[in-house]
């Protein structure tokens, strides 16, 4: 009786496609990242009153008719500032990741390809940066340049890109080992043909990965800042802020943190869901995984 279920598993798991769990992730973390890109351009087509209008005669109201979602402690529609919030809290993590790629990816590269004493210098200067909590490096930042969601981008790159560059100079050298790397270099290709059509070709795709993946960390890292006061500022509407502003309300007005806290859940889900649905589309060879 027992080999009876065995041997069904093993069949349906060869009629399985490869990837069919990883596409469908994918698909459905396109699906919630595409709804937020919906929402963040909802608010030029419904009717709502601006993120910062305050109505004190309607503070703390349960989610009505006029007011979906509920109204915060200074009467603000919540779901004027959860709409408001979108452009804000993802184009935060997206201008964050841009900068940390703007610092790892020549970096990285420059390491790898130069060696030597280049490639040590860089090296040790990462690891000089990496040896500070990374949390604490950007609160140093931010309590240099003063508690502002610009000074939060700024702070939460300079802390996070040696960890991409190192990976990235990882990616590259192991790149360049492969056996029709060195025969194009054999053939006469210039090195920066070599570059261009066969390393970066396999060096994008698992660092598309780790985009993705990391995306949802720097977006809770820059949704916390806020919620510790020194991220995004009043009045401006941010997932984090908003959850830092209903943390003394919530007994009375849960809405007013379920909402936010719902937004950041579903919003890094998405990242995870994109991340390892690519992990599993592009992880075609065996044993090498990425």
């Amino acid at each position: 009786m027992t080999d009876v279920p065995m041997s069904l598993s093993k069949t349906y798991r060869r009629r399985l496609p490869r990837g069919f769990a990883g596409r469908g992730g994918l698909w459905l973390g396109l699906a919630l990242l595409g709804g937020f890109v919906v929402l963040g351009f909802a608010g030029s087509f419904v009717s709502l009153p601006p993120p910062e209008k305050i109505d004190l005669l309607t503070r703390l109201a349960p989610p009505s008719a006029v007011h979906p979602l509920g109204t915060d402690h200074l009467g603000r529609d919540v779901l004027a500032r959860l709409i408001g919030a979108v452009p804000v809290s993802l184009g935060a993590a997206i201008a964050t990741m841009a900068a940390i790629l703007a610092i790892a990816l020549p970096w990285g590269l420059t390491a790898a390809l130069a060696g030597g004493k280049v490639d040590a210098l860089l090296m040790r200067l990462a690891d000089i940066v990496m040896a500070f909590p990374t949390l604490v490096l950007a609160l140093a930042v931010i309590g240099f340049l003063g508690a502002s969601l610009e000074a939060s981008i700024i702070g939460v790159a300079a802390a996070w890109w040696p960890s991409n560059a190192r990976l990235l100079r990882a990616l590259v050298l192991s790149a360049r080992q492969r056996d029709f790397v060195r025969a194009a270099g054999l053939a006469g290709a210039s090195p920066a043909r070599v570059i261009w059509r066969h390393v970066l070709p396999q060096v994008l795709p698992p660092l598309a990965v780790i985009v993705s993946l990391e995306m949802a960390s720097v977006l809770l890292v820059l949704s916390s800042l806020s919620f510790l006061g020194i991220g995004a500022q009043a009045p401006t509407p941010e997932w984090g802020a908003m959850l830092n502003e209903a943390r003394p309300f919530f007994a009375r007005a849960p809405h007013m943190l379920l909402v936010p806290g719902l937004a950041v859940t579903l919003a890094v889900l998405a990242f995870n869901l994109i991340g390892e649905g690519l992990r599993d589309m592009l992880d075609q060879r065996e044993p090498y995984k990425w």
